[in-house]
């Protein structure tokens, strides 16, 4: 059901600052900017090997970014599996006793369905289930 992490979320202040010092103290390309409005932030993806990461850059103050940012500051916010079947991991996940953020699958960068495990049943640690858009179930 899981393939790989599929990126590692990191949120920070400002996108093209935070591009800029990967670029150049790790020459590290960015690409894939994108606004998410569904969850009210612009992302960029940095690959690195067979993963990414994703810089996450709130655009309204509400947003969970926005929150998280004020609370703890730049740094790692979640991780993120890759699945070919998101409805299962999330009815798994909750048979499990896990906490869901998403009962349901929402629209993510690229064309990805997305869905948010609560940090408080994932040992604190934020976890995205993201299935790739040209999939089916």
């Amino acid at each position: 059901m899981y393939k790989k992490i599929h990126h590692l979320g990191i949120a920070v202040n400002d996108l093209e600052k935070a591009a800029s010092v990967l670029k150049d103290a790790f020459n590290l390309e960015v690409s894939g900017v994108e606004e998410v409005p569904s969850q009210q932030v612009k992302v960029a993806f940095v690959p690195i090997g067979e993963t990414r990461l994703e810089l996450l850059e709130p655009t309204s103050e509400d947003s969970a970014v926005a929150k998280f940012l004020a609370k703890r500051g730049e740094g790692f916010h979640h991780v993120a599996f890759e699945t070919d079947a998101i409805e299962d991991a999330l009815k798994l996940a909750e048979n499990q006793g896990l906490r869901l953020i998403d009962k349901e699958p929402r629209p993510g960068a690229h064309g990805t369905k997305v869905a948010f495990i609560h940090p408080k049943s994932t040992f604190g640690v934020l976890i995205e289930l993201v299935q790739e858009g040209d999939k089916t179930e």
